[in-house]
């Protein structure tokens, strides 16, 4: 198994640099990861700086609140791919889910599927905000709208994945949907136990020092 390519080498910290990124394409371009993940002022640089590998540039829409309108993060969608994203990782309208409103929240996830084209579609569910009943909802409604994975977290509320959720979640979607763990990845032996909780990406700041085998600090 090669771990590298389940990981999503991620930096969305408000306050990252231009050095900070070019040191993330770096290491992307060296450990050879499955994306970069960045904010999408970053898209078009981090396209530019990895044109010649296979590493592709992920970015997030409605990020981190999913509290933007449906028409927003269309938008947000269509741009980004336009300065070269590769995949797009949106947050559900966390709100509407808790109060019931499944077809909102099944409309806003279609509308950026539908703005993606072709392009890989994640759904952050937050899962540290919600209940099992509601992160089983919040997953079979990202299958219906048609996204091609489910995510556990933003990185920026109160918790990042855990076994649990991983697990769940991929008894929700069943085989053929992705699952992407972000955050709660300090290790080799942390990454390992998410692939075999049933995930096929890994979001995390700690690639690096994860595939030298130590101890990442941090929380993403």
């Amino acid at each position: 198994m090669k771990l590298n390519k389940y990981i999503d080498h991620t930096l969305l910290k408000q306050d990252a640099t231009e050095n900070q990124i070019d040191c993330l394409l770096s290491e992307a371009r060296e450990y050879d990861f499955a994306s970069v993940c960045v904010n999408p002022i970053w898209v078009e640089h981090a396209k530019k700086g990895l044109e010649d590998t296979d590493v592709k540039v992920c970015t997030v829409v409605g990020f981190p609140l999913g509290a933007t309108t449906s028409a927003v993060k269309a938008f947000e969608t269509k741009e980004a791919i336009q300065n070269g994203a590769d995949e797009i990782d949106m947050v559900i309208n966390v709100g509407a889910l808790k109060s019931g409103n499944l077809a909102l929240v099944e409309s806003d996830i279609r509308a950026v599927v539908e703005a993606s084209r072709d392009k890989l579609v994640k759904v952050i569910i937050e899962a540290c905000l919600l209940t099992d009943q509601e992160k089983v909802l919040a997953c079979q409604l990202a299958q219906k709208a048609g996204a091609d994975f489910v995510k556990t977290s933003t990185g920026f509320s109160t918790g990042g994945a855990t076994i649990a959720d991983v697990r769940l979640m991929r008894e929700t979607v069943g085989p053929d949907m992705g699952v992407k763990a972000a955050g709660g990845a300090r290790s080799y032996a942390d990454a390992l136990a998410f692939v075999e909780a049933g995930a096929t990406r890994i979001g995390t700041s700690a690639g690096v020092a994860i595939l030298k085998g130590e101890l990442a600090d941090g929380d993403y």
